[in-house]
C-alpha cells in the first residue's frame, strides 16, 4: 500500500478528512434535531400546559359565573396561581381572565359570615401566609401596571379603573375587612401590618408614580374625567401609606412630588370630593407640608425633581390649601411665605425676557428656559386660579394682618398754608386742597416719616418677608403680573397702611433709611427695598387703573396730602439715586416709575403747589456744566427726572441745543462763511396752497435752515420789504393761522375749552396726510426758530407727538377728557353702574355721524355683535377711549409727527411734559411781565423810554388794562397772545415801537424831519381820527403821537378788540 506514489497518498489522506468531517457533521444534525425536537416538545407541552390551565381558569369562572360550583378562598387562590403563571400583558383573553379573578377576589370578600370564602383568610393560614402575600401583591401590580395605561375619558377603561382600583382599595387597609369585625378585631394588628407590607412593597415598586399619571390624565384637561367615587379612591390610596409611615419625610417627599403636584387638585377635590379636603384638614397636611419644605435642602430637591411647570402646580395647591386653612396659614405665616418665595425663586432662575432656541413658551411664566409639559396646557387656567387666591382679599388679611391691623392716627384737619394766586392755573389747585380738607372729618397724621420702629423686629421681618414674596411673584409669574398688582390693589386700606408702616421704619423713618440701605448689599437691606418696591408698584398700578373722580373727588385709597408725601419722598429718593448710584438697580424703575406717573398725574390736573418738583439743591448752572462735560450723572438727570430742573432752565437749554445743532450744521452767519438761503414767493391770494408746494420736497435740513419770503399781490406785482425774518415770521403765523382754523377741518376743536386735534375727516381733502406732514413741519419750525404762535393743541394728542402713548402706564381713559369731558363722564358712570350693563344695550362698537350718514365703527373684529356686559365693560371704556383719540386720528397723527420730528428731534422733548410742550409752542400763560416788556422795548421815529406818549402807553397798560386787554394788546403787535417762555429778551424779532405821522398807505418809512417832529412833539395835524396799527411780522406797534392820554386809552382799546393790525410794513 505504501508503494503508491506520492500523489495517491494525498489523495487517500484528504478522502480520510472528508470521511471524518461527514461523520461529525451527520453527529451535528442529529444533535441539532434532537435539540430542536426539545424545544417544540417543549413549546407544544408548555402551549399545552397553558391551554390547560387557561381551560381550567376559564372552566372555573364559567362554574363560578353559573353557580354549579361553590368558590372558597383556596381555590381563589389557587386558580389566581395558575392565571399569574400565564400571564401575559399583551394577551387580550388573559386579561379579560385577571378581570374576572379581581371581580372574584372581591365578590369572596363580600361574603357575609362565611369566613372560608373570603380570599384575606388565607393570611391567617400558617402555611399560606407567605405564598398568599406574595400573590395578592403580585395580583395589585399587575393592577398598577394597568391602571397606568388606562385612559379615564373612555367609558370601558372608566369600568376598569374602577374594578382595579377597588382592588387596591380593599387590600391596603383593613377597615372593609369582614374577618376582622366582632371577634375578630384581635387580628386587626397583624392584618394592618399586613396591609403596611403591601404598600411598602407597592411604594418601591413606584406606586405614587402610578397614581400621579392616572390623577393626571384624569384631571389635567379643561372639564375633569375622573368621578367622584374614583377620585376618592385615588386620593385615598395616596394618603395612605403616609398615615401608615406616620407622616414620614419619604412619603411626605412622595405625596408632594407625585400628588400635590397634579395640577389643580386640591380644586378638583375641593369640588368633587369635599370629604378627602376633610380628612387633609383632619391629618394637618398643610402645617406638615409646609414644616417639611421650609427645610431648604429638602424644598431645593422638590423643586429639581419636579422642574418649572410641576413646580408651578405644586405651588397652586399649597396656596389653595392655605386658602381653606385659615388658621394653619396665620400660625404658620412666617415658614409659608419661605416656601412659597423659595419655589418661586427656583422657577425665576429659568424665567427669560425673550424668545431664543433655549426657551419654552409658558403661558403662566412667559419665555422658560426649562422645558415645558405642553400636556399641561389645557389646566393652566385652573392653576392660574388657584395661584390667585395668594392675592386673594383673605390670604392677604391674614398675611399683611400686622399692617392692616394698625390704626392710622388722626388730629384735627389744618387749613393748607395759603398759596400765592399769580395766576387763574393756581385756582383749582387751590380749590382742590379746600375740597380735600373739607371731604374729611379728620385727616390721617401720617404726612411725614415719623421712626421708631426697629428694622430687625420680628414685625418688620415678617412683612419684608411678605414683600419679598409678592415681589418674587411680580418677577417670576410675568404673564399674570397685572392679575397680581390688581389683587394686591383691591384692599383700599392696605396701601396707606403699608405706607405708614414704611414711614414708622427706623430711628428717624423713611428716606434716611432706604438711602442707607442702597449702600448696603445685606439680606435685611435686599428685604427692605423689596417692601419699597412692591408699595410702588402697587401704587403705580392702582393710580394708573383709577380715574379722575376717584383720585381727585373719590380720594380712593390715597388721600390727596398722601399723594403730596409720597411723591415729595420718591422725587427726593430718585434724586439722591441719580446723584450716587445711577440706575443700575431694579428698584429704580419701580420708584422712578411711580413718581413718573405722579408726576404725569399732575401735570393733567394739579394736586401739589408751586416748586412742589423743583430741588432747592440743585444749581442748574452746576449742572449744564456737568453736560457740557459730558459727565453721565447729569445726563441720567436730564434723562428720568427733568422736572426737579426749573422749567425757565430747561427751555434754556432746549435753546441751547438748538443752536449749536444750527452752528454744526452751518446754519449760522459767521465771518468766514455765510448759511445757505431759501428763496420762496408767496401770492398773498394763495398763501398756504404756495407754502406748501414750494416747501414741503425740502430736505429738513433746509427748513430749519434760513428761508426768505417775496410776496406778490394779486395783480402779481412784488410787495415792498425786505424781509429779515419778519416777513417769514408773517407768513409762517399765516400758514399756521390757516391749516390750524377748523373751517379747513384739518384739525377740529375739543367740546369746551376749544383746543385742537386733527379732524377724523380730513381725508375729503384729496392730499390730507402730505397736508399733516406739513403742516408738522411748519409747528417744528416756528419751535426750531424760537417763534410762539397762538396754537392751543388739545393734551391728549401732544401727549401722542411725544410718545408718550407708548409708555408701559399711559392710559388712554384718563386723557380723555382733554377731547370731551362729558364723553369722559359718561363712560366713567358705566364703570360705576351696579346694576346689569347688559341692561343698556351697548356693543362694542361705536356709532358715528359722518357728514349725514351713520358710520358703525367696531372696537374690535365683530365689536357690533358683542354685547357689552359686567364683566368687559371695563375693556369696552378703554377700548372706547382708544378709539376717539387715537385709531380714528391714526394716521393723520402719524404723518403730523414724522413732519416734526424731522425738525425737532423727539429726545429734545423729553425734558418736558405736555403742558410745557404747549407753553413752549404758545408761550407762557402767566401774567404778562410788564416791566420785562417796558426792559426790552425798541422805539423809533422820535419815541424813547421818556416820551409823553409812551409813559401815557405803559401806565395805560398796567393801570387801566385789565389782564385780559393787555393779552389782547400782545397779540395785537405779536400775533400771540402769551409772552416769550423766557421773557421778552428772547423775542424776535425785539418788540418795537414807532411813531408815525400818517396812515399805512402813506407810510414811507422814518425820515430825519418825522424823527425830529416825534422827539420833540412836534405835529402837522391832530392825530385824533387815527387808530394804532402793527407789523405783526415785525412786532411793531405803530403810534401816533396823541395829543391827550385819554384819546390814546380809547384809541387803542379800540384797536386791539378790532384787531385792526396784521399789515405789511
Amino acid at each position: 500500500m505504501f508503494s503508491l506514489t506520492q500523489s495517491s497518498k494525498s489523495e487517500f489522506l484528504d478522502k480520510a478528512r472528508q470521511a471524518r468531517e461527514e461523520r461529525r457533521g451527520h453527529k451535528d444534525k442529529e444533535k441539532s434535531a434532537i435539540l430542536m425536537q426539545a424545544l417544540v416538545r417543549r413549546f407544544l407541552c408548555r402551549c399545552r400546559l397553558q391551554k390547560q390551565i387557561r381551560q381550567e381558569v376559564d372552566d372555573y369562572f364559567q362554574a363560578s359565573e353559573s353557580g354549579t360550583s361553590k368558590r372558597n378562598a383556596l381555590s381563589i387562590f389557587k386558580i389566581a396561581r395558575k392565571l399569574l403563571f400565564v400571564y401575559r400583558p399583551e394577551d387580550k383573553m388573559i386579561l379579560q381572565m385577571f378581570e374576572k379573578l379581581c371581580r372574584t377576589i372581591l365578590a369572596s370578600m363580600e361574603v357575609e359570615n362565611e369566613p372560608k370564602v373570603w380570599y384575606v383568610s388565607l393570611a391567617l393560614s400558617k402555611d399560606l401566609t407567605i405564598p398568599w402575600l406574595k400573590q395578592i401583591k403580585d395580583v395589585l401590580w399587575i393592577c398598577c401596571q394597568l391602571l397606568k395605561k388606562l385612559k379615564p375619558d373612555i367609558l370601558q377603561d372608566n369600568k376598569m379603573i374602577t374594578l382595579y382600583l377597588s382592588m387596591l382599595v380593599t387590600f391596603t387597609d383593613t377597615s372593609t375587612w369582614r374577618i376582622v369585625r366582632g371577634k375578630g378585631e384581635a387580628l386587626r394588628p397583624a392584618l394592618t401590618r399586613i396591609c403596611e407590607n403591601i404598600m411598602g412593597h407597592l411604594n418601591q415598586k413606584g406606586f405614587y408614580s402610578i397614581l400621579q399619571i392616572l390623577l393626571t390624565n384624569g384631571l389635567a384637561r379643561s372639564k375633569p374625567s375622573l368621578s367622584k367615587g374614583t377620585l376618592t379612591a385615588i386620593f385615598s390610596l395616596s394618603l395612605r401609606p403616609v398615615i401608615a409611615a406616620h407622616f414620614s419625610d419619604n412619603l411626605l417627599r412622595s405625596f408632594l412630588l407625585h400628588i400635590m403636584s397634579v395640577p389643580a387638585v386640591v380644586s378638583h377635590l375641593s369640588v368633587l370630593t369635599p370629604e378627602c379636603m376633610a380628612s387633609m384638614h383632619t391629618h394637618d397636611l398643610l402645617r406638615k407640608f409646609i414644616l417639611f419644605l421650609s427645610r431648604e435642602e429638602q424644598c431645593l430637591d422638590i423643586c429639581v425633581c419636579l422642574e418649572g411647570s410641576h413646580t408651578l402646580c405644586l405651588l397652586g395647591n399649597l396656596i389653595h390649601l392655605g386658602f381653606f386653612s385659615e388658621k394653619v396659614l396665620e400660625e404658620e405665616a412666617n415658614h409659608f411665605v419661605k416656601d412659597l418665595t423659595d419655589m418661586l425663586s427656583y422657577c425665576q432662575r429659568y424665567v427669560s425676557q425673550k424668545k431664543s432656541n433655549l426657551t419654552h413658551w409658558h403661558p403662566v411664566l412667559g419665555w422658560f428656559s426649562q422645558t415645558v409639559d405642553y400636556g399641561l396646557n389645557e389646566s393652566m387656567p385652573l392653576v392660574t386660579k388657584q395661584l390667585q387666591y395668594l392675592w386673594g382679599v383673605a390670604i392677604i388679611r391674614t398675611l399683611f394682618s400686622d399692617v392692616l391691623s394698625k390704626k392710622l392716627e388722626s388730629q384735627e384737619p389744618t387749613p393748607p398754608p395759603p398759596q400765592p394766586s399769580t395766576s387763574q392755573n393756581n385756582l383749582p389747585v387751590k380749590n382742590l386742597f379746600k375740597r380735600a380738607f373739607q371731604k374729611s372729618a379728620s385727616v390721617r397724621n401720617i404726612l411725614k416719616p415719623v421712626g421708631g420702629k426697629r428694622v430687625d423686629s420680628a414685625e418688620v421681618q415678617k412683612v419684608c418677608s411678605i414683600c419679598v414674596l409678592y415681589q418674587t411673584a411680580l418677577s417670576t409669574l410675568t404673564q399674570i403680573r397685572l392679575q397680581i398688582l390688581t389683587g394686591l390693589t383691591h384692599l383700599d386700606e392696605l396701601l396707606p397702611k403699608l405706607w405708614a408702616f414704611i414711614c414708622e421704619l427706623g430711628p428717624q423713618g423713611g428716606l434716611k433709611l432706604f438711602m442707607e440701605c442702597l449702600n448696603n448689599d445685606t439680606e435685611e437691606s435686599k428685604q427692605l427695598l423689596a417692601m419699597l418696591m412692591l408699595f410702588c408698584d402697587c401704587s403705580r398700578h392702582l393710580i394708573t387703573i383709577l380715574d379722575d373722580i376717584e383720585v381727585y373727588e373719590e380720594q380712593t385709597s390715597f388721600k390727596i396730602e398722601e399723594l403730596l408725601t409720597i411723591s415729595s419722598f420718591l422725587n427726593t429718593f430718585v434724586y439722591k439715586m441719580k446723584m450716587r448710584k445711577g440706575e443700575k438697580l431694579e428698584l429704580f424703575h419701580s420708584v422712578h416709575g411711580w413718581l413718573m406717573v405722579l408726576y404725569e398725574r399732575d401735570c393733567r390736573r394739579r394736586f401739589t403747589p408751586d416748586d412742589h418738583w423743583l430741588r432747592k439743591d440743585l444749581k442748574p448752572s452746576l449742572l449744564f456744566q456737568e453736560l457740557e462735560k459730558g459727565k453721565r450723572r447729569a445726563q441720567l438727570l436730564l434723562q428720568y427726572i427733568p422736572h426737579v430742573i426749573p422749567h425757565k432752565n430747561r427751555v434754556l437749554l432746549f435753546r441751547n441745543i438748538v443752536t449749536k445743532e444750527k452752528e454744526s450744521l452751518g446754519l449760522v452767519e459767521t465771518n468766514s462763511a455765510s448759511p445757505h438761503v431759501t428763496h420762496i414767493t408767496i401770492r398773498r391770494s394763495r398763501m398756504l396752497e404756495d407754502g406748501y408746494d414750494q416747501l414741503r420736497r425740502l430736505p429738513p435740513n433746509s427748513i430749519k435752515g434760513v428761508i426768505r419770503v417775496k410776496f406778490v399781490n394779486d395783480l402779481g406785482v412784488d410787495e415792498a420789504g425786505i424781509d429779515q425774518d419778519g416777513v417769514f415770521k408773517e407768513f409762517l403765523e399765516e400758514i399756521i393761522k390757516k391749516v390750524f382754523n377748523p373751517a379747513l377741518n384739518l384739525f377740529k376743536t375739543t367740546s369746551g375749552n376749544e383746543r385742537l386735534y386733527p379732524s377724523p375727516t380730513s381725508y375729503i381733502h384729496e392730499n390730507h396726510l402730505q397736508l399733516f406732514e406739513f403742516v408738522g413741519k411748519m409747528l417744528g419750525k416756528a419751535v426750531y426758530e424760537g417763534l410762539v404762535v397762538d396754537v392751543p393743541f388739545a393734551s391728549f394728542f401732544l401727549s401722542q407727538v411725544m410718545g408718550h402713548h407708548h409708555t408701559t402706564f399711559y392710559s388712554s381713559i384718563d386723557e380723555l377728557p382733554s377731547l370731551d369731558s362729558e364723553f369722559y363722564k359718561n363712560l366713567t358712570s358705566i364703570k360705576r353702574y351696579d346694576g346689569d350693563i347688559g341692561d343698556l344695550g351697548l356693543t362694542l362698537s361705536y356709532d358715528e355721524d359722518v357728514m349725514g350718514q351713520l358710520v358703525c365703527h367696531e372696537l374690535i373684529p365683530g365689536g357690533k355683535t358683542m354685547t357689552v356686559s359686567n364683566e368687559n365693560k371695563i375693556s369696552y371704556i378703554h377700548l372706547m377711549a382708544h378709539f376717539r383719540m387715537h385709531t380714528q386720528i391714526k394716521e393723520q397723527t402719524a404723518a403730523f409727527i414724522r413732519g416734526f420730528r424731522s425738525i425737532i428731534n423727539p429726545e429734545w422733548l423729553h425734558m418736558f411734559s405736555t403742558p410745557e410742550v404747549q407753553r413752549l409752542v404758545a408761550g407762557d400763560n402767566a401774567e404778562i411781565d410788564l416791566d420785562d416788556l417796558k426792559k426790552h422795548t425798541v422805539y423809533y421815529g422820535g419815541f424813547h423810554s421818556s416820551h409823553r406818549v409812551i409813559i401815557w402807553l405803559w401806565d395805560i397798560l398796567s393801570s387801566d388794562f385789565t389782564s385780559e386787554e393787555r393779552a389782547m394788546f400782545l397779540k395785537f403787535v405779536t400775533s400771540c397772545s402769551r409772552p416769550p417762555l423766557l421773557g421778552f429778551a428772547y423775542l424776535k424779532p425785539p418788540f418795537s415801537i414807532r411813531c408815525v405821522e400818517v396812515s399805512d398807505d402813506q407810510d414811507t418809512g422814518d425820515t430825519l424831519g418825522s424823527v425830529l417832529r416825534g422827539f420833540f412833539t412836534i405835529r402837522k395835524k391832530e392825530p385824533g381820527g387815527r387808530l394804532p396799527t402793527s407789523s405783526t411780522c415785525f412786532n411793531l406797534l405803530k403810534l401816533p403821537n396823541y395829543s391827550k392820554k385819554s384819546i390814546l386809552r380809547d384809541k387803542l382799546r379800540y384797536a386791539i378788540s378790532m384787531n385792526t393790525g396784521f399789515e405789511l410794513s
